[in-house]
């Protein structure tokens, strides 16, 4: 039973995982983090699931981090906040390394963690006019945990243009960037979607598993160091004096100091 999400499987094995916070705009509490992990830990053992599509409720797919969330790290002692950060790195890494494949259904806008969530996708379809921004410099933070996916799914130099900006961009961006495989109005988003599930019925599930496998040790890797590296690198931002001005300022409705 989830708190933050729903799970439906249908009777062909599609599951869908829904992200259910929809007046929070699908922000990712702590609650969040550990219901993704539990449930790409679920998905990955049942045997009747074929293809897992990840989306959200309400208007938005999700808008990051629950703001409320990290101001907690920010009053926490560092090994709390050290824990919360592999939290959200192997919930991130587990979506990531999903045996089934994973399809982003991203309906609405994403920021931050969003972002994130949209590029552990192994393909994802968004709708024209959702906006998208990787907007944690704009509170002192930066894109950690998120940025080994976020890079090898844009490259390095298309990630370049947005990884520190916190610029918005849109849908048809989004499909430049390599965030999206491509954008389409909104009444046409579950027809494209089921064109990228309806093939996975013609193969072989174990060569599925394999084949993604096998795209993970052949890409760019994301392993033990990379996790420790993006988590120090979170706490360490957590710590610093910008990201508790930065983020005073958004609860307070004032500008940061360093906004012009």
């Amino acid at each position: 039973m989830f708190q933050t999400l729903k799970v439906e499987t249908d009777a062909r094995g599609v599951a869908t995982l829904t992200l259910n916070r929809p007046a929070k705009h699908n922000a990712m509490s702590g609650e969040m983090i550990a219901e993704l992990d539990r449930a790409a830990r679920q998905l990955e053992e049942d045997d009747d699931v074929r293809v897992v599509v990840l989306t959200g409720a309400g208007a938005s797919f999700s808008a990051g981090g629950d703001l409320e969330w990290m101001k907690a790290q920010m009053q926490a002692d560092d090994e709390t906040r050290g824990r919360e950060a592999r939290a959200l790195a192997m919930m991130l890494y587990r979506l990531n390394t999903l045996c089934k494949p994973l399809i982003g259904r991203i309906q609405g806008q994403a920021f931050g963690g969003g972002i994130g969530l949209m590029s552990v996708c192994d393909v994802a379809i968004g709708v024209d006019g959702a906006r998208f921004g990787l907007t944690e410099t704009r509170l002192g933070l930066i894109p950690a945990t998120i940025g080994p996916y976020v890079v090898a799914r844009m490259g390095p130099a298309r990630a370049r243009r947005v990884f520190m900006s916190s610029r918005l961009f849109d849908a048809k961006e989004a499909v430049r960037l390599g965030l999206l495989a491509r954008c389409v109005e909104a009444a046409d988003l579950d027809q494209a979607i089921e064109e990228e599930i309806k093939p996975y019925f013609a193969t072989a599930p174990g060569a599925v598993a394999s084949a993604k496998a096998l795209v993970h040790r052949l890409g760019p890797a994301t392993d033990t160091a990379a996790i420790d590296a993006t988590i120090g690198a979170l706490v360490e931002r957590w710590q610093s004096d910008e990201a508790k001005k930065g983020i005073q300022a958004f609860f307070d409705r004032t500008p940061p100091p360093w906004q012009k």
